[in-house]
């Protein structure tokens, strides 16, 4: 029988909108050269929040370890699944038109105390990816060791000298 944390190597990727689609998918694509198990949802916290909070309430039982939640302007859709689970909830301010995104990052960054979110850059989805690998990898050695391995390749592909 597996234990509770062996079954929760999933992370969900979740977003405000479609249109938010576009930078999440970054985050897609490093889970899945890193053979992270994954799922992607649009879960707005304002248009469609009973989905929200359904999702938030079941995550963990669900499988999932780790929450990458990305929107842009007031960007409640981080902190809202953070006070309705204790997974880490990752957060991905998306640029915005009128102020370049740093109306979503500050809210993410500004939680109040007792509601924590790891915020990332604007638009940081690449690397909200990897953060998120690396809490798998904290109890899935599969995805530590493939973590490494990129990690390596990545320090091998930097040339010594320009050409």
């Amino acid at each position: 029988m597996k234990t509770k944390k062996q079954n929760n190597n999933k992370v969900a990727i979740i977003m405000g909108s479609q249109s938010d689609y576009s930078v999440m998918k970054d985050c897609e694509k490093i889970l899945k050269l890193l053979k992270v198990k994954y799922q992607t949802l649009i879960v707005s916290a304002h248009r469609t929040p009973k989905r929200m909070f359904q999702f938030a309430e079941t995550a963990e039982k669900n499988g999932f370890g780790v929450i990458v939640a990305g929107a842009g302007g007031a960007a409640h859709l981080a902190g809202m699944v953070a006070s309705l689970t204790t997974l880490p909830v990752l957060g991905v301010p998306m640029e915005t038109k009128k102020i370049k995104g740093l109306d979503s990052l500050l809210s993410m960054a500004q939680m109040p105390k007792g509601v924590p979110v790891g915020s990332l850059a604007i638009d940081g989805a690449f690397n909200a990816g990897i953060l998120a690998a690396s809490i798998i990898g904290n109890f899935d050695t599969k995805v530590k060791s493939n973590l490494e391995r990129w990690r390596r390749l990545q320090t091998q592909s930097i040339k010594k000298k320009p050409k």
